[in-house]
């Protein structure tokens, strides 16, 4: 039986309000309270969303709310650890936005949180929940490509002026990197479909010449060849400087067949024309608009573990933390301009 979720939500911005509908949608949850640097009212949000949210200045006292079960945190990056940890030694269920933090070392800390508390967490690559990469796991899972041996997933879209997180993204403290920014998606993707360990990265990073993109204070595109403990490669360019529609795209190499976006080819389907591809009618991420994501597949997968104690499927912080980690050895191998085994990032 479904038990119910109070939910309280961290920041009140772009992606706030998508999660605000994706968890009242679900099943077992509503929110009921915001916190925000901001001043909100609490009637008007109650109008705006729904249902009863009262509107919360002093953070630690609505995390000392004993009625309230998970918190969603979709603050600034940079504040992502302290409020995560918190939230986590307040009792709560955590609910965090892409990146799960900026620095390594407070991404360390956080595993400790979870470590020491037993919380449960979902941290919102919710790419893994998309149409598109539930289609292209289910075509892999049935071994129709057989063997993966090469995989490319990259992620371009222009994150210019025209885009509200533009104003703060275009900072080191948070953004990070063009990989953690946006591209994490596309990393996270890839790891999903090539289902090994990461060994080492090279990467390699560089930015456009456009004056649109000239305040960001980190390289705005970056390229990164991982290589996997069962011999396999993958490439993932992260590309948040590009002057075109945006793209996810996507190519998996196996030893009978290949996927391509949303088209496939089989050796093990007999009468197929090997000089086409095979079209999946699967609906493509095409957008990096936070209200075309798929955050309410995400989250209602989050809640029904939650009714089992369990921990999420696809999403959890330690599936999270193996993107992370492999990002952190990108982003040094960029910087210092050399290959990276994972093993010089600490896990613990």
């Amino acid at each position: 039986m479904s038990k119910s979720y109070n939910v309280a939500v961290i920041g009140y911005g772009w992606a706030a309000g998508a999660h605000i509908g994706a968890i009242n949608a679900t099943r077992q949850a509503k929110v009921r309270a915001v916190w925000s640097s901001r001043a909100l009212s609490s009637a008007e949000l109650s109008a705006r969303h729904g249902s009863p949210i009262t509107a919360h200045s002093d953070l630690e006292a609505m995390l000392g709310d004993p009625t309230l079960h998970v918190v969603d945190i979709t603050s600034y990056p940079d504040q992502h650890a302290a409020q995560f940890i918190s939230a986590a030694r307040h009792g709560k269920h955590v609910i965090v936005e892409k990146p799960i933090a900026v620095e390594w070392s407070d991404i360390l800390t956080m595993k400790k949180a979870v470590r020491e508390t037993g919380i449960k967490t979902c941290v919102c690559f919710e790419c893994r929940y998309s149409s598109q990469f539930v289609a292209t796991k289910a075509i892999l899972d049935s071994g129709l490509v057989g063997r993966l041996h090469y995989g490319e997933v990259d992620y371009y879209h222009g994150i210019g002026p025209l885009y509200g997180q533009y104003r703060w993204n275009t900072k080191r403290r948070l953004g990070g990197s063009a990989l953690l920014t946006a591209g994490c998606h596309a990393l996270d993707a890839l790891l999903l479909c090539m289902n090994a360990d990461v060994e080492e990265v090279t990467s390699y990073a560089t930015q456009s010449a456009n004056p649109l993109f000239t305040p960001y204070e980190y390289r705005t595109t970056s390229t990164s060849i991982l290589k996997f403990g069962d011999g396999s490669v993958g490439k993932c360019a992260a590309v948040v400087d590009c002057l075109q529609p945006y793209y996810f795209h996507t190519h998996l190499v196996g030893s009978d067949g290949s996927i391509l976006d949303n088209k496939f080819h089989s050796q093990k389907l007999a009468g197929l024309n090997r000089h086409a591809w095979s079209a999946l009618s699967m609906k493509l991420l095409d957008s990096g608009d936070v209200g075309d994501h798929p955050y309410q597949t995400q989250f209602q997968a989050f809640f029904d573990a939650l009714d089992e104690g369990k921990d999420m499927p696809l999403t959890s912080f330690g599936d999270a933390f193996k993107s992370h980690r492999a990002i952190a050895a990108a982003d040094k191998s960029a910087a210092e301009g050399r290959p990276v085994k994972l093993a010089e990032i600490p896990a613990d």
